[in-house]
């Protein structure tokens, strides 16, 4: 690889050990900076927006120190597929021995399917933001039909991954959350959907304040597994 790609910086930190980003799997974190969606909820504000402040070189070689104590590595963000040397990454971090889990929010669909197609990923945690007709509004971004590819790809090809929702009710309400599901159980996934309760912080991209609400679990669609997270 080259040296400029080793010392490119596109790392705002990493996590050094975590028991719960990846299933099944002692990992550690790389946050990547920058993001193409601006979700109000979002309390990563100085990785959304900040600058990288670590090279792959010292990534890399964090990681040398973890081989045989960690199994694998999250790659997350941000939105770490608008790194456009991920797949180098990738190929490098395999080339350790460890397993890769990638966090997105699936509008990279072409390099999400160029990592299947050469096992350079081994689980996948998939954002669904919201139902289509919400979607650029809570994203600051079109994609959608980016999205929808990128979920359509996991599903036809059974990879191992999960959908997930972050739900602050004055957001998503219970209808919206059911769009979501009825589109899920007709494109044919069958994992578990994930709703992940908002937990509030003062500094989040929108400035929110703490929903009035908790949504009523009991109105959700029973047609897929559903799991939640801080609820």
């Amino acid at each position: 690889m080259s040296k400029e790609f080793h010392t490119d910086r596109p790392l705002y930190d990493i996590t050094r050990f975590t028991t719960l980003d990846f299933p099944q799997n002692l990992a550690s974190v790389f946050w990547f900076c920058k993001c193409n969606m601006r979700c109000p909820y979002c309390y990563n504000t100085p990785i959304v927006f900040g600058d990288g402040k670590i090279e792959i070189k010292e990534a890399l070689d964090f990681l040398k120190t973890r081989q045989n104590r960690l199994t694998g590595v999250v790659l997350s963000g941000g939105e770490c597929t608008l790194y456009p040397h991920l797949y180098e990454l990738c190929q490098e971090i395999k080339n350790l021995g460890f397993k890769i889990k990638i966090d997105t929010n699936g509008t990279n669909p072409k390099l999400i399917k160029k990592l299947i197609q050469n096992s350079l990923v081994d689980y996948i945690a998939l954002d669904y933001k919201a139902p289509k007709e919400i979607f650029e509004k809570i994203t600051q971004n079109k994609n959608f039909k980016d999205f929808q590819t990128t979920l359509k790809y996991l599903i036809y090809t059974n990879f191992n991954f999960e959908v997930r929702t972050t739900v602050h009710s004055d957001l998503l309400n219970e209808n919206d959350i059911n769009k979501i599901i009825n589109d899920l159980q007709k494109q044919g996934y069958d994992n578990t959907y994930y709703l992940q309760n908002y937990l509030h912080v003062e500094d989040t991209i929108g400035k929110l304040e703490n929903q009035k609400r908790v949504i009523d679990v009991d109105k959700l669609s029973k047609k897929i597994e559903i799991e939640l997270r801080e609820f």
